[in-house]
């Protein structure tokens, strides 16, 4: 199978773990390179986070884990890219 490269998640989280400690422990998981966490709407209980990962073969059971782990959940999968290399999203006449 192809290695995934990217993988952008919605992700629901509590304030505890806060975003760090999510986002380097999302880090550690086996294939990831790097991860951008950024807020997208918070309310009294828990926060709304767009999490982007990528690495040369992301392992997204082990991301999708650790997330849970520190009691968060994945919403959706927003985006993934696979293959030898990472290809940027085009625009499109609909854009």
């Amino acid at each position: 199978m192809a290695p995934i490269r990217r993988l952008v998640l919605d992700v629901l989280t509590p304030y505890d773990p806060g975003t760090l400690e999510l986002s380097q422990e999302v880090a550690e998981c086996s294939g990831v390179r790097g991860v951008n966490t950024m807020l997208v709407e918070a309310d009294r209980e828990v926060q709304n986070l767009k999490l982007t990962v990528e690495g040369d073969d992301v392992d997204y059971d082990a991301v999708s884990e650790t997330v849970e782990n520190l009691g968060g959940s994945i919403h959706s999968v927003d985006q993934v890219a696979c293959g030898d290399h990472l290809i940027e999203e085009s625009g499109t006449f609909q854009d």
